[in-house]
């Protein structure tokens, strides 16, 4: 017997999805300017990155004033509660069938796993791409308050470390939607709102 849980609200779904698409944008003009493909040419590919990054930096403006005011900020405080019954679950239990040790409320709806992932997007891989970002975009007018050693290459490397590690953030976030109790349940929820508890 399962019963349904409304989990994401509009406004949930509406970030999410946006965010995901404005970060796959980002990667894909990136990996361009970089010469990694030529699916789009460099001027291009410059200016749909830029767009792509303002867009996303308002969104997270949104979404930041959202958490706050929503309290929903609490749902990334790190928890040590079941954080090994959940990570042998990921390690072992996911493979044989072993039911999940956690149970999502609205309330929590987070796991302590996804709690410190999450924290980890927001305090290290965010501030890392962003601060980067900037300091390319706005290097010329920075000229004087930046460190010497702080050049436009090492700014560059630090922008490009940023971004494997938001696509190694997405490749196992898409990975770990999967593994419901049907491939596509938390793609499911994430479109509707709902959950199917089991």
């Amino acid at each position: 017997m399962s019963e349904r849980l409304y989990l994401f609200t509009r406004f949930e779904r509406f970030w999410h999805w946006s965010q995901a698409a404005l970060i796959i944008t980002l990667l894909f003009s990136g990996f361009a300017i970089h010469g990694s493909h030529a699916l789009l040419d460099f001027r291009r590919a410059v200016i749909v990155h830029e767009v792509a990054a303002w867009l996303l930096i308002t969104l997270w403006i949104f979404a930041i004033f959202w958490h706050f005011t929503t309290g929903q900020w609490k749902q990334y405080i790190p928890t040590l509660e079941n954080i090994g019954r959940v990570a042998r679950y990921y390690a072992h239990g996911i493979f044989v069938g072993a039911p999940h040790p956690y149970k999502v409320t609205r309330e929590r709806k987070h796991n302590p796993l996804q709690r410190i992932a999450y924290l980890g997007v927001l305090l290290l891989i965010n501030p890392l791409i962003w601060i980067s970002g900037l300091l390319y975009l706005f290097r010329h007018r920075l000229e004087g308050y930046l460190p010497a050693w702080l050049g436009l290459e090492q700014i560059a490397l630090l922008h490009t470390v940023g971004a494997f590690l938001m696509l190694t953030f997405l490749i196992v976030h898409v990975y770990l939607t999967t593994t419901g109790h049907t491939p596509l349940a938390h793609i499911r929820a994430m479109i509707s709102g709902w959950e199917e508890r089991h």
